[in-house]
């Protein structure tokens, strides 16, 4: 492996403020330093992919109260334990799933070869792509932004990472720890805001992964097109959840608190809606009162609850509950503890239900990123797969049933990046599962082997036999290929 010292300039150019160099100039810098070591040192072997990932084990580790600390000051208050589970724990699980089947991945695949060309050899060799560029969310900016890395890392690429403005503390301190743990030529971090976003999706990087929004991804795929670069975009979407008519209200509300209320709901596979069946509404409403009155008997002061990240998306939220009542939509606020929640400075809002929603209210038609929920009723299984199926193809889908029929024809009928049967969330963190969208929700996935998969090149290789039959093949033609043509055509 070159060492990192030969390859950088006097000054790292990670370490140059963009605002003193056009961010296309120093983005495509740091780029050609990065594929120049690629080149160089050729792919890695299985120990340093391994030791990749320990290095970016022991940031995890070493860094989880400053993360915690980073979020909670970027979000104005973010729970503690729910960074150390959902952002750590989950990091850590993921990492060391890639470490214990990454040998396996990296094996050559032995493939078939037909008996006209026996004895010759075919396999699929897993080769680094070169350079990937990884642009993080502010929603969970450290899983987020360290798992693709770790991916990335795995399959044995160098990685520049774009994280979210939005998270400042939090993107400065994964730029500070990334840049003890790994030179520039392997792992770059840069920071900027929109400009250089938009600079850093025109890179001809050799794979990007971009996760955000349906309606920036759009345009990431666009500049990236320019250059052909292949992407993986992980979106978001209207995830719908489903209450089955038979199946117990209390069981589907305690899985709906946490899919809803877990980061106050700003989460890409959270619940958008709840279809329920006819007549069964206020019992939904009332198991949610009597849930999050066990989880969160308080929510202003409670560090448990998360604040809604920024005073922009605060006021977002609260202009889709003031369209839906004006729009003549039934708003119950699950509210434990009675509280005003007229402090804007808090950025906190309770679980609010939007009962009687109709299509042409924002919160039917923006996805909603945060603790607001739509409850719609359905007459017949069949009505709500259509309600569905009438909708741009969610990131997740959540049906709750007992009935292993019903699950069946929800699963064949309905198509989502993923599925959760009788559980939010969850299918998330299961590492051997991939994680991506469809349609409108993203294309392509990444975690465990499909990650692996993702960021490498699957490369065909043939392996010619010394003795083989092919040059019966080659002119002159003659009787002999013929009747090889023959039992070849037959």
């Amino acid at each position: 492996m070159v060492a990192a010292a030969a390859l950088h300039d006097p000054v790292p150019l990670t370490s140059v403020p963009l605002t003193s160099r056009p961010a296309d100039e120093l983005l495509g810098g740091l780029l050609k330093q990065q594929r120049a070591a690629s080149l160089e040192a050729g792919p890695p072997s299985l120990e340093q992919r391994l030791e990749d990932l320990e290095r970016l084990r022991r940031v995890l580790l070493e860094n989880q109260e400053n993360f915690a600390a980073a979020i909670s000051k970027d979000f104005g208050h973010r729970s503690r334990h729910e960074t150390l589970i959902s952002e750590i724990f989950v990091s850590l699980e993921g990492i060391k799933h890639m470490r214990r089947n990454l040998a396996e991945w990296m094996s050559p695949e032995r493939r078939w070869v037909s008996m006209l060309f026996f004895p010759g050899r075919s396999q699929v060799v897993y080769q680094p792509v070169g350079v990937v560029g990884v642009i993080a969310p502010w929603n969970f900016p450290v899983q987020l932004a360290l798992l693709p890395v770790a991916t990335a890392l795995a399959a044995g690429n160098r990685v520049m990472l774009k994280p979210s403005e939005y998270t400042p503390a939090t993107s400065a301190l994964l730029k500070e720890a990334l840049g003890r743990a790994f030179p520039d030529d392997k792992v770059a971090v840069v920071l900027g805001g929109p400009e250089v976003g938009a600079a850093f999706s025109r890179l001809a990087f050799d794979h990007l992964l971009f996760t955000g929004s349906t309606s920036v991804g759009k345009k990431i795929m666009q500049a990236a097109a320019e250059n052909l670069v292949p992407v993986t975009l992980e979106l978001g979407g209207k995830s719908p959840f489903i209450v089955d008519d038979s199946f117990s209200m209390e069981r589907a509300a305690g899985s709906l608190v946490t899919g809803k209320l877990t980061n106050a709901g700003q989460i890409c596979i959270a619940p958008d809606y709840a279809l329920v069946p006819e007549g069964r509404s206020d019992e939904l409403v009332a198991s949610l009162q009597r849930e999050v009155g066990r989880r969160y008997p308080t929510m202003l002061n409670n560090p448990d609850y998360t604040s809604i990240v920024n005073h922009r998306h605060y006021e977002r939220l609260r202009h889709l509950l003031s369209d839906a009542q004006q729009k003549g939509g039934r708003l119950v606020e699950v509210n434990p503890g009675g509280e005003r929640f007229d402090d804007e400075s808090k950025h906190k809002l309770p679980l609010t239900l939007v009962l009687n929603p109709t299509e042409d209210m924002a919160v039917m038609q923006d996805e909603i990123f945060g603790p607001i929920l739509p409850v719609v009723s359905y007459r017949t299984l069949d009505e709500a797969i259509g309600y569905v199926n009438a909708r741009p193809r969610p990131l997740a889908l959540y049906l709750f049933s007992d009935d292993e029929q019903r699950q069946q024809r929800v699963l064949e009928r309905t198509t989502s990046g993923g599925v959760c049967i009788n559980e939010t969330l969850l299918h998330v963190a299961q590492e051997d599962l991939p994680f991506g969208g469809i349609g409108a929700s993203g294309m392509g996935a990444y975690h465990g082997r499909e990650g692996f998969l993702a960021m490498s090149h699957k490369k065909p290789v043939f392996h010619q036999a010394r003795w083989n039959g092919t040059a019966l093949m080659k002119p002159p033609y003659g009787p002999r290929l013929e009747r090889l043509l023959k039992f070849m055509l037959r």
